[in-house]
């Protein structure tokens, strides 16, 4: 397979207008809806952190091109974030106010796999700094497939989903495809090893699947909506078979292809569809002409 094209990495500074966005915004299907939308509470908590890891390795960084790789991720993870969280106040209006879910998400990533560390000592913090980048090459490969599935998930319009909503997600998800090798082409640059990438692999998965599905459940628990039945597992397995989520299969073959020793990143999506959708998303284009 050949290497997709190299694009330098640029922050789009999208903006979107929320006002005619149902909570439901796809019709008639509140839990394909809020299983998306967990993506808004998850996503500035986690891709702040992203930022503030990597502003930290960017002094081990000896290649150039790769730190401007680096860079560019870092303004489009922080747009990224920006770009969800404003999405929030929107969800208070419609009578969904996400800030006990919030709160425990900072709590997680501000403390849990903040920069204390309880070992003193420089060795203990490269370490622990080391781990961290790991961790986020493992995440981006799913946000990197989700990116992809989001891109070529044509049921989401047949059902009549909200415009606004899936130029949020598809404009995100192309970037996630555009920057998809720089986190494991930065932790093989600073590290690389195939044990921290199974061990840092496994943390992701289980820490995502659990933030995930409780994400979910505080959607359906809290909507204002009467009488909306728990999430289930098959609720996500039926939803994958109909393409309004990702399916189960196809997140379990993305397993080994994460863990095969010569996987890279480059293997996952098209450079080109990203970049075709992104100079055609209605908010990308209108930052494109802000900038100019």
């Amino acid at each position: 397979m050949s290497n997709p094209p190299h694009i330098p990495l640029k922050a789009r500074k999208v903006s979107f207008s929320w006002e005619g966005t149902p909570l439901h915004w796809v019709p008639g299907d509140p839990f394909t809806s809020h299983t998306i939308n967990v993506l808004h509470l998850l996503l500035p908590a986690g891709e702040r952190w992203f930022v503030h890891v990597y502003k930290q390795v960017l002094p081990y960084i000896r290649d150039e091109r790769l730190r401007a790789d680096v860079v560019g991720f870092i303004g489009q993870e922080a747009m990224h974030s920006q770009a969800h969280d404003e999405v929030l106040p929107h969800l208070r209006e419609l009578g969904l106010d996400p800030t006990p879910y919030t709160a425990q998400l900072d709590w997680l990533f501000e403390k849990v796999l903040g920069d204390r560390f309880p070992l003193p000592g420089r060795r203990a913090r490269t370490w622990w700094l080391m781990e961290r980048v790991a961790v986020i090459a493992a995440i981006e490969h799913y946000t990197a497939f989700l990116g992809d599935w989001i891109l070529n998930a044509p049921e989401l319009d047949r059902r009549g989903a909200d415009p606004t909503m899936l130029d949020l997600l598809r404009w995100h998800g192309a970037e996630e495809v555009e920057h998809r090798s720089v986190a494991f082409d930065l932790f093989t640059h600073v590290d690389g090893g195939y044990r921290r990438r199974v061990r840092t692999w496994l943390t992701g998965l289980l820490t995502m699947v659990f933030l995930w599905q409780r994400g979910v459940r505080f959607f359906m628990a809290n909507d204002p909506a009467p009488n909306l039945p728990k999430p289930t597992f098959r609720d996500f397995y039926v939803r994958g078979k109909r393409g309004l989520l990702p399916s189960s299969r196809a997140m379990a073959r993305s397993v080994p292809r994460y863990l095969a020793r010569g996987y890279h990143p480059s293997q996952e999506g098209s450079t080109e569809q990203a970049v075709a959708y992104l100079a055609s998303s209605p908010a990308a284009v209108a930052a494109d002409r802000r900038a100019a």
